[in-house]
């Protein structure tokens, strides 16, 4: 191994918010393991530690401010690695350190609590499968079921959710079972279409199975009553294919294809990696295995808008009473890591047009880090008309596209993809949106029956209710730090001879948010939260320069109070949180979601704390997602669910900010070619006469 001396990373000088390079990243491995002597060390991951924002903000104020002088002082380059300890009898401890890669030095080091599992590692689930197929009792159970020839079994591991009360322990994983058709040759056959009603289960520590949950397969008429199914499972099921060279009747033969031509290429320009300028945006795009794609710094034509923003958290829990769902509850960032499960997007697949990629790095168990290619996109794409104004006395229109500049990453967690994209346009609007497809988790049900739990989508398969609660962190920094969230809803005004005679006036209402709580949507007043800087004013309206959101006014967790469920998802509970801001405090779920009964240190736990929170340095969190009762139509791979965030300027320009974007006409564009016996359509979207004998 080399040593420190020896290793050299970049000449040129990393960016503070730019991820760790490979280098780096060996440099704090061997810091590590020269910290533990010969014991025996189990890597987990090694990220960027972000700097403390009391020491990141002057050097973004002077480098935004173009006054960064060679001996202007940076913030130290610091990496976090999360590794296990092996000791006695297969105990591992679970260490979180911080490593200063410049200087080969550690930082700090935090031995965590016992009661505390760390996330999960995919190597932990390679265990999971082979302890399955190495256990006698496994076979002996499967052996009770009719699997025809031609079938194999195909165990998914799943983390085990929520302990029951009494049942806290060991470290636990589940696999859900399938059968897979494999007489077509197909490996991409789908065996999600052929579940079977059993759940193995694996103490990680021994990497033995300890017992197999038997799954109950009635449906209305049985409750919560085992042993009403057949040993026939596979034959009350029916093949459910998605690739195309398995459907039966193939793809489509009548769609035409649709380009996205971009002759002089794109408008944004790339430096160091991560800095994007684009439209009078400017910002850092970040990467790390827990929340994917992190975006930082975001200023508009010079002026700060947010200081940070990612998707903090989701859960995924679902509603079927019959033991053992109740835990069947995935976090899918804490549990895992949505980084660690980003896909490697492929040209002219994920994203379409010119694109620009951006690249990871994994973590291997002995620490050895390695690049993972093209996990999060940047291009720009056409999303309609952005304004629009004929004037019907001269006949002349003005109009212009909505052209929006997209990040996107897409994550795989076993049946299901989550596509998340944040996206800029030209009026100064940022967009985070989320949109889940994939293939809705399905249990075995007896043939003919239905279930109050979910819906049959295919035979012998049932799609379970459950819902998808996202959570948003939104840091933002409206022309400085120190800002105010502003709780704004527009109120009907009794009838009154001083202030509402007519009957027509309505008046708007804002309630400062003072102390650090949660707060729900309310579609009925119009509730928006409006984040001001209440320092500085706008010169034309006189007030507080804002940007404002609408709380996706979706349904919040549904299950009770006191379960579970609920407990450790307290970020659930409400659509928008305000809390201080403090440094790490990323997550909403909480640092550690595995196999946990309640939710610590997450949202929850800071709002509890009961911060001031006006003219202060403050965080939102926004929390929405699909309560998913599923259709037939989900199946066998569900069309995309889309959710969209939108955060818009609200007096912090003095006019419409993209009143100057061209207004050019499209010369790509093409009249339709009429067939035979069609007349073609006229008239264009940019035409300078409007026919006054329509008005």
């Amino acid at each position: 191994m080399a040593s420190l001396q020896n290793l050299r990373i970049s000449q040129r000088e990393p960016h503070p918010l730019e991820q760790l390079s490979v280098a780096e990243s060996h440099i704090a491995r061997d810091v590590i393991l020269g910290t533990h002597g010969k014991s025996v060390i189990d890597f987990r991951t090694i990220s960027l530690d972000e700097p403390a924002k009391a020491i990141l903000v002057p050097f973004l104020n002077s480098e935004n401010a173009g006054t960064l002088q060679a001996n202007t002082p940076r913030p130290p380059r610091l990496a976090r690695v999360a590794y296990d300890v092996a000791k006695e009898n297969k105990v591992y401890e679970f260490y979180e350190t911080v490593v200063d890669v410049k200087q080969g030095r550690v930082v700090s080091q935090e031995l965590i609590d016992s009661k505390s599992h760390a996330p999960l590692t995919l190597t932990e689930f390679d265990h999971l499968v082979k302890a399955v197929w190495e256990s006698s009792l496994f076979k002996e159970t499967i052996a009770e079921f009719n699997i025809p020839e031609g079938f194999e079994v195909v165990v998914e591991p799943w983390p085990f959710g929520g302990p029951d009360v009494g049942e806290e322990g060991p470290r636990l994983f589940q696999g859900l079972c399938f059968a897979q058709d494999t007489r077509n040759g197909n490996p991409d056959s789908n065996f999600y279409a052929y579940p079977l009603p059993l759940i193995p289960i694996m103490d990680a520590r021994s990497r033995q199975l300890i017992r197999i949950d038997r799954l109950a397969t009635g449906g209305y008429e049985d409750g919560l009553a085992y042993g009403t199914g057949s040993k026939d499972v596979i034959g009350q099921c029916k093949s459910a294919e998605y690739v195309p060279e398995l459907l039966p009747n193939g793809t489509r033969k009548d769609l035409k294809p649709l380009n996205v031509v971009q002759p002089d290429g794109p408008s944004f320009t790339i430096t160091d990696e991560s800095l994007v300028e684009w439209q009078k945006w400017r910002f850092r795009v970040g990467f790390n295995f827990r929340e994917g794609a992190t975006i930082h710094d975001v200023r508009y034509d010079g002026r700060s808008v947010m200081y940070r923003l990612s998707v903090s958290e989701m859960t995924v829990p679902y509603a079927d009473a019959r033991n053992p769902f109740q835990r069947k509850q995935a976090f899918d960032f804490g549990d895992g890591g949505a980084g660690i499960c980003a896909n490697n997007l492929e040209l002219g697949c994920d994203c379409l047009g010119h694109i620009k990629y951006f690249d990871t790095t994994n973590t291997a168990a002995d620490g050895s880090v390695t690049p993972s290619k093209n996990v999060v996109c940047l291009h720009e794409q056409d999303n309609g008309i952005a304004w629009k104004h004929s004037n019907w006395r001269t006949g002349r229109a003005v109009v212009t596209r909505h052209r929006e500049l997209v990040i996107q990453f897409i994550i795989t967690l076993a049946n299901y993809e989550y596509i998340f994209a944040y996206k800029f346009d030209q009026s100064g609007g940022i967009m985070v949106e989320a949109r889940a497809t994939g293939i809705v988790s399905v249990v075995n049900i007896d043939a003919g029956k239905t279930s109050p739990y979910g819906n049959v989508v295919s035979p012998g398969a049932l799609a379970q209710n459950h819902q998808h609660v996202f959570a948003v962190r939104v840091d933002p920094a409206i022309d400085g730090n120190n800002n105010t969230a502003i709780v704004e809803e527009s109120h009907p005004v009794p009838f009154s001879p001083d202030r509402n005679p007519a009957g027509n006036f309505y008046e708007i209402v804002q309630t400062p948010v003072t102390k650090s709580q949660g707060i729900d949507a309310n579609p009925f007043a119009n509730r928006i939260i409006r984040v001001i800087n209440p320092n500085i004013r706008n010169p034309i309206s006189g007030k507080p320069v804002s940007y404002k959101f609408t709380p996706p006014a979706t349904q919040k967790l549904l299950a009770q109070p006191g379960s579970i469920q609920a407990r450790r998802a307290q970020f659930a509970q409400h659509h928008v949180w305000v809390t201080k801001y403090k440094d790490r405090e990323f997550f909403a779920g909480g640092r550690y979601t595995l196999q946990s009964q309640d939710e610590k240190d997450g949202v929850a736990d800071a709002a509890a704390r009961g911060d001031a929170v006006e003219n202060e340095d403050i965080v939102l969190w926004s929390c929405f997602g699909l309560t998913h009762n599923p259709r037939v139509e989900d199946w066998p791979v569900m069309p995309v669910d889309i959710f969209q965030l939108h955060f818009k300027p609200a007096d912090f320009f003095t006019a419409n900010p993209s009143i100057d974007v061209p207004s050019n006409r499209n010369l790509s564009s093409k009249l339709y070619e009429k067939s035979s016996g069609e007349q073609a359509a006229g008239g264009g979207c940019c035409q300078d006469k409007v026919l006054k004998e329509k008005l």
